[in-house]
């Protein structure tokens, strides 16, 4: 039996969900998918200007509609969201704070104007979150979040990764299932 790190162990987890579960079923996302409000009134990503949130967050052309605090219920979000929640929240803050990614924010984050350009992204963000995962080796994983972190500061970086491993299989399980919402419902109306 080949000598098992807890390192090895959080890397393996993720990766054999993303490579086993995850990833192929995101090949092919068209932007009609990524776009596709299931119910009125859904936070999206769309053109700056044009959202139904009362804040849109972001730069560039492209933004993401959030408003805090968070409506009761909360609104439906489209994979589109989802995808922009997923790159930038779970994945992008946490490798601009622990592995020496560019800053980022939901307010300043470049979100992507197609499905494909989401992808990437979030491909991106995937491999350097991994890499740093990696990076940070058994003693890593003891070594505290930091403030980075907020009110989770004195946590150690392995339950950082947990919550990252669990966030990454929650959301994207959720981009799963609305694709399969978004083939069927144009099955039945075809």
């Amino acid at each position: 039996m080949t000598h098992l790190t807890w390192n090895s162990q959080l890397r393996d987890q993720i990766a054999w969900h993303w490579t086993e579960q995850l990833r192929d079923r995101l090949d092919g996302l068209t932007d009609d998918e990524y776009f596709w409000e299931p119910v009125p009134g859904c936070w999206n990503v769309r053109p700056r200007g044009t959202g139904t949130a009362p804040i849109q967050a972001g730069t560039g052309t492209v933004t993401i509609d959030f408003a805090m605090p968070v409506p009761e219920p909360p609104p439906v979000t489209t994979i589109a969201w989802r995808l922009g929640h997923v790159i930038v929240g779970v994945l992008a803050a946490r490798n601009a704070a622990h592995f020496g990614g560019a800053p980022v924010g939901y307010e300043s984050f470049e979100y992507a104007a197609t499905a494909a350009g989401a992808l990437a992204q979030l491909d991106a963000e995937y491999a350097t979150w991994l890499a740093g995962v990696e990076s940070l080796g058994e003693a890593g994983l003891a070594r505290l979040c930091g403030p980075a972190e907020g009110p989770f500061a004195e946590r150690p970086m392995a339950e950082l990764v947990l919550h990252i491993n669990r966030e990454l299989i929650h959301h994207l399980a959720e981009v799963c299932l609305l694709r399969d919402l978004y083939r069927n419902t144009e099955r039945r109306a075809s």
